[in-house]
């Protein structure tokens, strides 16, 4: 990886998800932290990265490194966390049953992931159709469901809820805008993934740990 997008690309990339994913516009625009729970969910999230192979983080801090090197890896690893925190709290929806719902859902979800240990690809492709399908969730289908009005897709959903009370369903109305935002984010936090420092194969890992072996016994 080179020095700029280390330095550089990788932690504006992420700094650019935490912010596309905290703004929310409706009749004042306003900047939603992540909440606890995305904070924590978000630690999981970066360790399945880090367990599949497409994070290596002996890659951004270690010994073989100088100190401000190591202090730009901790920036860029402090960034992946934040992000993945965004991105969790902006796909989460926003009160009611599906907020409750969702957060067990994707706990279970990432839990099932760490334990089904799949490599860099796989991985990637599973946070690409999970982003998708909570995206659509919040943004398709509870956004039609809690809109104001009746539109047809409205009517046949709460068709199919009938036996549900749908104040539980209901979510506080958003902005287009704000779903552009969020889709944004998305995609923005799946590249800065794809772009981190991957696991290197065997070989060049002992080739490393050599290097970083002889230089421990280097006298200062």
């Amino acid at each position: 990886m080179t020095a700029t997008r280390e330095a550089v690309v990788l932690p504006a990339a992420l700094l650019t998800v935490s912010l596309l994913g905290s703004i929310r516009i409706g009749e004042t625009t306003t900047i939603a932290p992540p909440s606890v729970f995305a904070l924590v969910l978000a630690v999981l999230l970066v360790r399945v990265v880090v367990q599949s192979g497409a994070l290596a983080p002996e890659r951004l801090v270690g010994s073989s490194r100088s100190v401000l090197e190591n202090v730009n890896g901790m920036v860029v690893l402090v960034s992946l966390w934040l992000a993945a925190a965004q991105v969790v709290a902006v796909l989460m929806p926003v009160s009611g049953l599906p907020r409750i719902v969702g957060g067990v859902f994707l706990l279970v979800l990432l839990l099932n992931t760490a334990a089904a240990a799949p490599d860099r690809a796989r991985l990637l492709r599973s946070l690409a159709i999970t982003f998708g399908a909570f995206f659509l969730l919040k943004f398709v289908v509870l956004s039609e469901l809690s809109a104001p009005g009746t539109s047809r897709l409205q009517g046949v959903l709460q068709a199919m809820l009938e036996g549900i009370t749908l104040g539980t369903l209901l979510q506080p109305p958003s902005h287009a805008a704000t779903s552009y935002l969020a889709l944004s984010a998305l995609i923005l936090f799946l590249i800065g993934v794809l772009m981190l420092p991957p696991r290197l194969p065997r070989d060049d890992r002992l080739a490393l740990q050599r290097v970083e072996s002889l230089m421990e016994r280097q006298p200062d």
